[in-house]
């Protein structure tokens, strides 16, 4: 099977989130609907140039509280313009869309409009978009609800591993049929005892036992207990084969069988005896679960698809193209009919149930070298009505990218290097080379935009990233000249296909 292109927000954890770990240094108030000003100051942050870009998604964003704002009566009646963003690669089409969602804090997906084809042909259906979206809407909520009720589920934990290290006091009185077990608990619990306190004579077995789990307690919160054994005991369920319902494919059928099998299928009682802190991460798990409840998770994720997602529809311009004289073509205009209905606002069934797509903003994207917007079908046209189009980068902004934004290339060569002990300093002439060099590169050959930095930014520190582990000296200074030394034969190679991305 072909390989997917999907991106995919937040990973298990959502990938891109505005509660991701940005947040915590970002400039504008997340917890209030920012400006579209702010929202552009953020960009700047993250992606440089582009304002025009920049401004129309802004806008996009901040309409949506503007609608969440009307009369409920007109709210329904104001759909999103959707956008088409036109550009060569590499210039920060899929940046502006992917930072845009962190800040929105919405569900969010990147696909790749030419992985689709018409529904009968091979190729993937459009609506899995959507289910795609769905899923990651859920495992944002999800994490968002066990965040919050990690600190109890913590607690409750820690209690019941606390049972596990000392079992309860045996009763004094026991009917004959026990006798016989007597001595065994007897046994067990005095151990336990030795352990953390001399036994008390004159003291009451229970108020011994709370004593000493306040021993264990503070013993198990300095960690002296993390490798101590304990036996715990957890559920499974009993057909190991139910996985094979949720296969690729399977998601689209609206009943979810593999969930109605788990429900038909009782638990079985599984015991094993594993560490303390493995106990933890098992048992907190197991309360996390308890804590939350999915029903609420997958309405508020419904809701947060439905009102917030964004989708980034890329390589638009692989589908589009003059219509074809014997009839629709599968990979181009029967992909862009399949599109129209969720783009335009449909019902498209997944397995948490029916979900609008009428208020979900698209982003296209594509290059349209050798197409153009208006190649596409009319009735898609219409249903992206902002059109945007995006400039190649120059020198001077190749040295903007390199040293301007938080997460510079630069500045994360820096980092890595910082882990082997070493420091390097870049002075600005050579930072200043290698975005002649990259620019330079981008004329000769094919132009990647940005991601030729990256490129050359390897060739100049692949060396240095070999020999440093051995190295003795760590004191590292890179300027012009030891720029143009590593990179001279790659300017002058007229063959430069191995360095292509």
């Amino acid at each position: 099977m072909e390989e997917e292109k999907i991106e995919k927000a937040g990973d298990g954890k959502p990938a891109d989130r505005s509660t991701g770990s940005q947040d915590e240094e970002c400039l504008i108030d997340l917890s209030t609907e920012p400006s579209p000003r702010q929202i552009v100051e953020e960009l700047d942050r993250y992606i440089i140039g582009q304002d025009k870009a920049k401004r129309s998604v802004s806008i996009a964003l901040r309409n949506r509280w503007r609608r969440q704002n009307v009369g409920e009566e007109m709210r329904e009646e104001i759909l999103p313009n959707n956008i088409v963003m036109i550009g060569p690669t590499g210039v920060g089409k899929t940046e502006i869309a992917r930072r845009l969602a962190r800040l929105a804090g919405a569900p969010f997906i990147k696909v790749e409009a030419s992985k689709f084809t018409e529904v009968g042909y091979v190729g993937r259906d459009v609506e899995s978009i959507i289910r795609e979206l769905v899923e990651l809407s859920v495992s944002m909520v999800r994490d968002d609800r066990e965040a919050g009720v990690e600190e109890e589920a913590t607690r409750t934990a820690e209690e019941k591993i606390l049972d596990l290290l000392l079992p309860p006091v045996p009763e004094r009185k026991r009917s004959s049929r026990l006798a016989d077990k007597s001595p065994v608990s007897e046994q067990l619990y005095e151990a336990k005892v030795e352990e953390v306190i001399e036994e008390a004579e004159d003291d009451e077995p229970r108020e011994r036992r709370e004593r000493i789990r306040e021993k264990f307690r503070k013993k198990l919160e300095a960690g002296k207990l993390e490798d101590r054994k304990v036996e715990i005991e957890f559920s499974t369920r009993g057909l190991p084969m139910m996985d094979m319902f949720n296969l690729p494919g399977m998601e689209e059928m609206d009943v979810n069988i593999g969930e109605m099998l788990e429900v038909m299928v009782p638990q079985r009682k599984k015991k094993r005896e594993v560490t303390v802190s493995e106990a933890r991460r098992i048992l907190i798990g197991e309360e996390i679960q308890k804590l939350v409840d999915m029903e609420d998770v997958i309405g508020e994720a419904i809701d947060r698809v439905e009102e917030s997602g964004i989708v980034f529809l890329d390589e638009m311009d692989k589908i589009a193209g003059p219509s074809s004289k014997t009839g629709p073509d599968v990979s181009r205009e029967g992909v862009q009919r399949d599109l129209l209905p969720i783009v335009e606002g449909s019902n498209v069934p997944t397995k948490y149930g029916l979900v609008r797509t009428d208020h979900v903003l698209f982003i296209a994207a594509g290059a349209f070298h050798q197409t153009k917007p208006t190649d596409l079908i009319p009735e898609l046209q219409g249903r992206f009505p902002i059109r945007v189009e995006l400039e190649a980068l120059s020198e001077e902004e190749f040295y903007r990218i390199l040293t301007e934004p938080r997460n510079a290339l630069v500045s994360q060569y820096v980092e890595l290097l910082r882990t082997e002990g070493a420091t390097v300093e870049f002075d600005d002439g050579a930072v200043r080379e290698v975005a002649r060099t990259a620019w330079l590169l981008n004329q000769k050959m094919v132009n990647i935009g940005a991601r030729r930095l990256h490129t050359v930014m390897f060739a100049l520190m692949e060396d240095l990233l070999f020999e440093l582990p051995e190295r003795e000296e760590k004191k590292i200074s890179i300027t012009a000249e030891t720029v143009l030394e590593r990179l001279e034969k790659l300017v002058q190679d007229e063959d430069l296909r191995k360095y292509i991305l």
